[in-house]
């Protein structure tokens, strides 16, 4: 099997990686990709947000599927003409890509399918937004309708703040607050079937603690065993498969991943929103302790027979992803800044390092005039990744490389899956 992973991030990384373990899949190929992809598939240049562009490259490639990561490019339509070409393609179209293009939307839908999920008002003047922050109360929660890149959330007891992050958006979600650790469930669908990966659970905010803005995700761990043993079923039967008709019924049929994030409430899991993609740190522990076929799974899907093939087996023990963050993140990013050490930390004792915002610079130096460096060039730059027996031996096997990796104004969080019994990300700052 051929494959072509589209985008540039930390996710699509972690995705080109298991499907260059996969026994099933025989090449695998990305664009644009960055330094990390390119040393495990081969990369070409294509804008990810021009469907007709990827479609052509995947005809010249004959690729036997194309896997689209990123959630700008799906909300923009690109998978419509790849499928319209009879290409198999792992994303939803732009019809059904509305469940995370607007919260509004997903809203909606939750309502008619019957998906437990909080209490909510779409808002699109100050004096909307002022009642339905009195309706809910505080902790006050305010949500920009369109995409932002996982940092569109407030979660505040501090009216003004709220306010003011409702002021900076064109239409905003306000909702009840939902009391319950979070966590993240993947589920793998072709319209009609889903089946669901292994949870995991996402830090969120920047700082130690569950302190600071809202992030793109600082790190993440899987499994998580405080969650409830069937959690995954529950969800498959309460949210997804009610998701997946209600899409259906609207003539927009649901192929690719619904991202599920959850709060666990006393009443029962929540649903917090919907992604139309793999979440990115959360994702990479999942895929690495993912022990069938990626490669058959997301092929399956993409061409409408999920039930033909089994359902995603996981192996035993942990993994756990430290996401390490340029200086600035998340208001801004440096770039430029020469990484140290992420060879040496890479593929030693059940770790990956996992490219997000990286990119290759010349750097000519005395007696080798082709000599290049590795820089940042985002605001989360890398993710190290590693696999242990549990939560805890995963978790220190990936700070000890983490340490061995360096450059200017690093930031990461010293506490990622240090408290895995479902501590309320965010908590200590409402």
């Amino acid at each position: 099997m051929k494959t072509l992973v589209i985008g540039t991030g930390g996710r699509e990384h972690a995705l080109a990686l298991a499907l260059s373990r996969d026994p099933a899949v025989s090449e695998v190929h990305a664009a644009p990709g960055n330094p990390g992809i390119g040393a495990i598939a081969t990369v070409h240049e294509v804008d990810p947000g021009d469907g007709a562009a990827v479609a052509d490259l995947a005809e010249s490639l004959d690729v036997d599927l194309v896997v689209v990561g990123p959630e700008a490019p799906l909300v923009a339509g690109v998978a419509d003409p790849i499928r319209a070409r009879g290409i198999a393609v792992f994303g939803p179209s732009q019809a059904a890509a509305m469940l995370e293009g607007s919260k509004a939307f997903a809203k909606e839908v939750m309502a008619v399918a019957g998906v437990p999920t909080a209490g909510s008002r779409t808002c699109t003047t100050s004096a909307e937004v002022e009642a339905a922050l009195d309706a809910f109360g505080a902790p006050y929660v305010v949500k920009d309708d369109a995409l932002a890149a996982g940092k569109g959330v407030v979660v505040t007891r501090d009216r003004a703040e709220a306010l003011a992050h409702a002021a900076g958006c064109d239409r905003v979600v306000i909702e009840e607050f939902l009391d319950g650790p979070e966590c993240s469930l993947f589920a793998v669908c072709d319209g009609t079937t889903a089946y669901a990966l292994q949870p995991a659970q996402d830090f969120k905010r920047i700082f130690d603690g569950g302190l600071g803005p809202n992030t793109g995700g600082m790190g993440s761990y899987s499994p998580l065993t405080w969650a409830p043993s069937d959690l995954a079923e529950r969800v498959l039967a309460d949210v997804v498969r009610p998701t997946l008709a209600e899409m259906a019924d609207r003539g927009s049929p649901f192929v690719g991943c619904l991202y599920v994030g959850l709060a666990l409430t006393a009443a029962g899991p929540r649903v917090i929103e919907f992604n139309v993609r793999f979440g990115d740190p959360d994702i990479q522990p999942v895929l690495a302790l993912l022990d069938s076929s990626l490669g058959e799974l997301l092929l399956a899907a993409a061409r409408g027979r999920l039930s033909s093939v089994a359902a995603p087996v996981f192996r035993d023990g942990a993994a756990v992803s430290v996401v390490l963050a340029s200086a600035g993140y998340p208001e801004s990013s440096s770039k430029g800044d020469v990484i140290r050490g992420a060879g040496n930390a890479d593929g030693v004792n059940d770790v990956d390092v996992i490219h997000a915002g990286t990119a290759i610079v010349a750097a000519p130096e005395e007696g080798d005039p082709g000599h290049r460096h590795l820089v940042t060039a985002g605001g989360r730059v890398l993710a190290v990744r590693a696999v242990g027996y549990d939560v805890a031996d995963a978790r220190s096997r990936a700070y000890a490389a983490a340490d061995l990796i360096s450059f200017d104004g690093l930031q990461r969080r010293s506490d990622i899956a240090a408290e895995p019994l479902g501590v309320v990300e965010g908590a200590s700052m409402l």
